[in-house]
């Protein structure tokens, strides 16, 4: 089965919740929740599921959960059609 793994940079406690697209090696995303009991995180794995149109079980933080630079586990795609997905090309 197809793994990938995106390095992302988040802002929490923005407005609303959005992918910026691909920083250098990192994919920046603003979520409109805070970064606080896992708040944060939990809508920085919904807001991917959502974009990359899979359940929210296959994205999983690897590490970086009290960090806002954070590797991120996503199962079924590979890094390439993930990286598509993410930036708006299906």
């Amino acid at each position: 089965m197809a793994y990938a793994r995106i390095s992302v940079h988040v802002k929490p406690g923005a407005q609303k919740s959005q992918i910026l697209g691909f920083k250098d090696e990192y994919l920046e995303l603003r979520v409109a929740a805070p970064p606080e009991k896992g708040k944060a995180n939990d809508e920085v794995v919904a807001l991917l599921a959502r974009s990359l149109g899979i359940p929210k079980a296959d994205v999983t933080i690897l590490s970086g959960a009290t960090s806002r630079r954070k590797l991120v586990g996503i199962a079924g795609l590979d890094k390439e059609e993930a990286g598509r997905r993410l930036s708006g090309k299906r």
